[in-house]
């Protein structure tokens, strides 16, 4: 079980992404600041991992760190770690409840919006769906310009109406979903 509290793993996500977003290196370096902070508090620490398929928070016990680097011999309970995923694909056991919930947005958008983003925000939750295995609210800035530019073009076969609304239609549903949208 690990010692850092769910919230606080919830807020030391939510900093870390606000980071990687900020167009301002200062506003960046503020929400590190106020990452570390937070975890500092419960004598955590946090680097972020980068593998093949994607980067990785990982936050665990300062005590397991000397001189920057993790000494094996300290660590005594592995599950006192946390790792959070911050880019590519998410755990694909949980496709069914993502899949739920990104449907859930497509209707809400559709409802609200008309079909034209409608149609958007069903090409979005298939994008993130069978390609990345999360929820449309949890996309990176570059997970939606490969949608922009990539998948939706080829894949989507867009109306007119639709290609001149794709900036919109992919804001209203990542807000709809809980997300935001990066300053580009």
């Amino acid at each position: 079980m690990t010692d850092l509290p769910d919230d606080t793993t919830d807020e030391v996500e939510r900093l870390t992404k606000l980071a990687r977003e900020a167009v301002d290196e200062k506003a960046a370096a503020a929400y590190r600041e106020d990452r570390d902070a937070l975890l500092d508090e419960h004598d955590y620490t946090a680097r972020i991992r980068e593998e093949d398929t994607g980067e990785v928070l990982v936050c665990h016990p300062a005590e397991w760190v000397d001189d920057g680097v993790i000494r094996p011999e300290r660590v005594e309970d592995t599950d006192r770690g946390v790792e959070i995923r911050l880019s590519g694909p998410e755990d694909p056991d949980e496709w069914d409840e993502v899949e739920t919930a990104n449907r859930t947005v497509v209707e809400e958008v559709q409802d609200e919006h008309g079909d034209v983003h409608g149609a958007t925000a069903d090409a979005l939750a298939d994008f993130m769906g069978n390609h990345y295995s999360k929820a449309i609210a949890d996309a990176t800035p570059e997970e939606l310009a490969e949608f922009r530019e990539e998948y939706f073009p080829r894949n989507a076969w867009p109306t007119d109406e639709q290609q001149s609304l794709l900036d919109e239609s992919v804001r209203l549903t990542v807000e709809k979903a809980g997300g935001r949208i990066p300053e580009r």
